[in-house]
């Protein structure tokens, strides 16, 4: 992990710089919806969906802008990215991966895997993360050594156990190899499995449930989960607040005040950290809506100040909004899962 990032999370676990905020780019959905993964060109031109080397150069962008703590992707892209072309070597940008790839993400079209409770899977083995092949050469050093793994729980004993047992094969291999992780948490895939009232609890007590049969040096750097509540979220930050750093995922796109509300409140009861895929790949200007992200976090621009701000950029840039403005202040998305 780059400098920049291992001095956030020390001030955070210390509590010595209490605006101090990780914020992540998920560009990993080639692992969850096929084809479609780089989203739609804007404005739209050409093919129906991004190139994948349209959608490398995207990150290249947000690299070099460096304004992003973590850049996340799947196995493949870094091989090229963080392998290959050695695009973080000179970058305060951390380069992560997706560890593992849950059946409740295989969301390519036509699918139906996400009617059935998440079951664990990993495409790739850590050490193709980290050094690019199985076979790395003697001496060699990761390139990468920072990733996502995914639980799903569903009230469900038999996929819950399964679910459990591949975690701790995980943390195994990730303490062996060197591997750092940050565990994501969502909440049931399955309808009706944890009423809603009941929810935010339950997502609270699975993780502290879990972690608690850990030791703390292998507990995750963080975690990613649903804003749910903020009494939940300030339940959670309150529990080990030295050992545990909580951090929210971002969901689906939404409009421009989904995202940033969503920050501002994570922000304010807890969160100290969010990774944010969808919103910010469908952004119009993806670059200047991460530093809007960043305005926001380090205490200099409110939520909704932002959304004007951010309006007010993308005509200089030229690129007409996708939302009139007023529209683009309304709340919308629904955070629960990867899929939603």
């Amino acid at each position: 992990m780059k400098a920049r990032l291992t001095e956030k999370l020390e001030a955070i676990r210390r509590g010595t710089d209490p605006r101090a905020f990780i914020l992540a780019d998920a560009k990993d959905a080639d692992m969850a919806w096929g084809l479609s993964a780089p989203g739609a060109p804007y404005p739209a031109d050409g093919p129906r969906w991004k190139s994948m080397p349209h959608f490398r150069q995207d990150i290249r962008e947000v690299v070099e802008d460096g304004v992003i703590d973590i850049l996340l992707a799947s196995a493949s892209q870094m091989s090229l990215l963080a392998h290959r072309q050695g695009v973080f070597r000179d970058s305060q940008v951390t380069p992560a991966i997706r560890a593992n790839d849950t059946t409740d993400i295989w969301c390519g079209r036509g699918t139906s895997y996400r009617d059935a409770a998440s079951r664990p899977f990993s495409s790739c083995y850590l050490e193709e993360a980290m050094y690019g092949s199985l076979q790395p050469a003697k001496g060699a050093l990761p390139a990468v050594d920072l990733g996502l793994y995914s639980i799903t729980f569903n009230n469900d004993l038999e996929a819950d156990h399964e679910s459990l047992t591949a975690f701790k094969a995980f943390r195994a291999e990730a303490q062996r190899q060197g591997f750092n992780y940050f565990l994501e948490v969502f909440a049931p895939n399955l309808e009706g499995r944890v009423a809603a009232a009941d929810l935010p609890d339950f997502i609270n007590d699975q993780i502290c449930r879990t972690l608690a049969g850990v030791p703390m040096g292998n507990w995750p750097v963080f975690l990613k989960i649903p804003f749910l509540s903020p009494e939940a979220m300030e339940d959670l930050a309150a529990y080990d607040p030295g050992n545990l750093i909580v951090g929210i995922l971002g969901g689906s796109s939404g409009t421009t005040y989904d995202a940033f509300k969503l920050l501002a409140e994570a922000q304010n009861h807890g969160a100290r950290v969010a990774l944010f895929g969808r919103k910010i790949k469908d952004a119009e200007h993806p670059v200047e809506f991460i530093r809007h992200l960043r305005r926001i976090t380090d205490g200099e621009i409110s939520a909704e100040e932002a959304v004007k701000s951010y309006h007010g950029v993308l005509q200089t840039h030229g690129l007409s909004p996708k939302r009139e403005l007023a529209d683009d202040m309304t709340l919308t998305a629904n955070e629960l899962s990867y899929a939603r």
